[in-house]
């Protein structure tokens, strides 16, 4: 009798599918399970079936559950909006941090980046609809900013993130798209870049279609988020 389906193993294979049908290497996209107000257990229970990838907002949350999960090997992504009082703990206990979208907060992130440390895998996050209300900077400074931050020395540039408008699934495509053309315009001189940070729960296939090598997939995971 075959186990039932995990909605993980779901996804993955749903991942897969999409890749192929664009002519991709599903290795090539990672499943970034989006934990914020989930508990340790919840996060375990994915651990358990093989996920590692963990995306939080809310540091003293996160922090929380870091120290929990101690011994399993996971790897922490910040995808939240970046305080600078918050920038010391998330340079020391983070793997990656998708939201960088000033440059003091980028120096401070490698100022901050504990000696010993590999570099901080980072992205800049672009605010691809110009929208009031979202963190992010504009189309047109990227470049600026991602030529300061590739020099600091703590940090990895690896790419851009962004949170379109929530439209229709094919109204996110013109904005991924966007930030898709924008990573390949900065690999003109900085070819290392390597991430794009892209698609949600009600979107990834699109952003799939559209080149993204990071989804961030909450409520498609755990279900419906509880109120805070």
């Amino acid at each position: 009798m075959h186990e039932p389906k995990t909605p993980l193993i779901t996804l993955r294979q749903e991942i897969a599918e999409a890749c192929q049908q664009a002519g991709r290497d599903p290795a090539a996209v990672t499943l970034l399970a989006v934990s914020k107000t989930r508990s340790a257990p919840e996060l375990a229970a994915l651990a358990d079936q093989g996920q590692r990838d963990f995306g939080e907002n809310y540091l003293q949350e996160a922090l929380d559950k870091m120290d929990a999960l101690a011994e399993r090997d996971l790897v922490w992504h910040f995808i939240g909006p970046i305080q600078s009082n918050k920038t010391r703990d998330i340079a020391a206990r983070f793997d990656w941090v998708h939201s960088v979208d000033r440059l003091k907060i980028a120096r401070r992130l490698s100022e901050q980046r504990p000696a010993g440390l590999p570099p901080l895998n980072i992205c800049i996050q672009v605010n691809v609809d110009d929208e009031d209300s979202k963190s992010g900077v504009a189309l047109a400074e990227v470049e600026a900013l991602a030529t300061a931050a590739s020099e600091l020395s703590n940090l990895a540039l690896r790419g851009l993130m962004a949170i379109p408008r929530a439209d229709s699934k094919d109204g996110s495509r013109h904005a991924f798209r966007q930030l898709a053309m924008t990573l390949s315009q900065l690999r003109n001189t900085m070819p290392a870049l390597d991430t794009l940070s892209m698609g949600m729960s009600a979107d990834y296939p699109v952003a799939i279609e559209e080149g993204a090598t990071v989804v961030r997939l909450g409520t498609a995971l755990f279900g419906p988020r509880p109120t805070r």
